[in-house]
């Protein structure tokens, strides 16, 4: 996946009317990548089709994967299980699979550690695990509360040999500035990545609306955690606005990805346009299908998934 590093000052790159914000020079995650801007990526790793160039040293991995929560409606009703659904993953012949923790029967170390053991057998990778949690909080013992829940769930992570949590940043309180907000939510995020880091395991704060419905906000929250094992669960479909021109802005620090094929208004996804950008940016990671629309999981996440596995082989060396 790609590393994210300390963020230079946010104020260079603009999404309609927002303050101007410009991620740092791609040089520091893509070894020979020219930095890039919202006007104009470079095309390094792709061939002159826009495709993988298999030869390029900055050429894209794209993995396709596949979220716990796009099973959702079985999982809460209790008609799959956790291991069903990894099963599910081989099946559908993913790289790695997503662990939403809702469902989990348990966080005790020997069943996570035997559901370890069951991916592995079935010779799935987990991407990573996923938590809600809410960051922005102003109450310091409430932030204190939702550090401890994100170290336990670090330690669980861990015990699961997945590389990466995602969270949440919350909803910004009534009556709150943005900038107290980002305030809050670095001094739970910081702390976390610390101990995160000693783990081996980085957290992904995801765009989920609240605190984090803007690119922007997103990037200066990284800049100011300034930490290795800090970087975007990227849920492609979480923007309300200008959603390419915010994707774009947030891929140099993407460190997990959520796809669908569907914008919250209902509007298609043009998916290609957006697996281009991950290759132009030489994204290494997982495209992980987060399905929720009305046809059945059983069919619909098929589905999404070869769209998803189609677009990973056209644009990356994978």
């Amino acid at each position: 996946m790609t590393p994210v590093v300390s963020l230079a000052s946010s104020k260079d790159f603009q999404v309609k009317g927002e303050p101007m914000i410009k991620p740092i020079s791609r040089r520091h995650f893509i070894q020979g990548c020219a930095g890039t801007v919202a006007s104009g990526l470079c095309l390094e790793g792709l061939n002159k089709n826009g495709q993988a160039d298999q030869t390029s040293p900055t050429r894209a991995r794209l993995f396709p994967g596949c979220c716990a929560y796009s099973y959702r409606k079985y999982l809460e009703t209790g008609k799959m299980s956790m291991e069903d659904f990894v099963f599910k993953g081989a099946e559908l012949g993913l790289h790695g699979v997503d662990i939403t923790t809702y469902w989990l029967k348990s966080t005790e170390p020997s069943y996570l550690a035997s559901l370890r053991h069951f991916a592995f057998k079935q010779s799935i990778a987990f991407s990573g695990t996923a938590i809600s949690t809410s960051m922005c909080q102003p109450d310091s013992a409430q932030r204190s509360e939702e550090l401890e829940k994100i170290r336990r769930w670090v330690d669980a992570t861990e015990l699961l040999g997945a590389p990466h949590l995602r969270v949440f940043g919350g909803q910004l309180p009534s009556g709150a500035t943005e900038e107290q907000g980002i305030q809050w939510s670095v001094q739970v995020m910081k702390p976390s990545c610390d101990y995160a880091g000693k783990k081996g395991v980085t957290l992904g704060i995801e765009d989920h609306g609240g605190i984090t419905a803007r690119a922007s906000t997103l990037l200066e929250i990284l800049r100011r955690v300034d930490s290795p094992f800090a970087g975007i669960n990227l849920d492609i479909t979480n923007f309300r606005e200008d959603y390419y021109a915010q994707i774009e802005a947030c891929i140099p620090y993407a460190t997990h990805t959520h796809i669908r094929d569907v914008f919250e208004n209902h509007e298609p996804v043009d998916l290609d346009r957006v697996f281009k950008m991950f290759a132009q940016a030489g994204y290494k990671g997982y495209m992980s299908a987060e399905y929720e629309g009305s046809e059945d999981p059983m069919t619909g996440v098929p589905k999404l998934i070869e769209k998803i596995r189609a677009l990973c082989k056209k644009y990356s060396s994978v």
